[in-house]
């Protein structure tokens, strides 16, 4: 398997600037993520920031972009995250346990923008991905039609997220939607 496994929990989303966007078994939110050290230092610490840095060489973190969580509508665990990040884009399979995940990095060259990329992969292999993370019992509740529907709003989000980034100049911009954030 490509990527890299992780025995840390991902950081989860921020509920300020995640909008939920229902599909039937499944939710798919919209984030407009700040990764750098003081996040990292706000949700790590002891061993589980000792494997981050690690990871990272040692070397400061300092990304940013959209994400896009598919989790579970009935529970809300998330098994998949695309992070389109402006730096290092990658993506999360993310265990039933939340404990461990594994992580695959982007290759914007190869395949160009990750958000067309992300949106194809929700609406044509979600079933697999979903299987290869834990959620094989989602698989047979998965409604084509309904996903196929919220990808036209989280796509619409997504953009708008961007275009809140561009706008910040980098920072942390307003959530993606002018409704409270939660679930749509």
């Amino acid at each position: 398997m490509t990527g890299t496994v992780y025995s840390v929990p991902p950081i989860p989303p921020d509920a300020e600037h995640t909008t939920w966007v229902e599909a039937g078994a499944i939710s798919i939110g919209v984030e407009y993520r700040l990764l750098d050290d003081a996040e990292l230092a706000a949700h790590y610490q002891g061993e589980q920031m000792t494997e981050i840095q690690r990871a990272t060489g040692g070397n400061a973190v300092q990304d940013n972009g959209v994400s896009l969580h598919v989790a579970d509508s009935s529970d809300g665990h998330e098994y998949l995250r695309f992070d389109l990040f402006q730096q290092e884009p990658h993506y999360h399979y993310i265990e039933l346990s939340g404990d461990k995940q594994t992580i695959v990095d982007y290759d914007a060259v190869a395949l160009g923008p990750m958000l067309p990329w992300a949106l194809a992969q929700i609406r044509t292999r979600l079933a697999e991905m979903l299987s290869f993370a834990g959620g094989e019992a989602l698989v047979p509740k998965l409604d084509a039609a309904r996903i196929d529907a919220s990808l036209v709003e989280v796509e619409k989000l997504a953009h708008q997220a961007e275009d809140a980034l561009a706008a910040s100049g980098g920072s942390s911009p307003s959530p993606v939607s002018p409704s409270s954030p939660g679930r749509t």
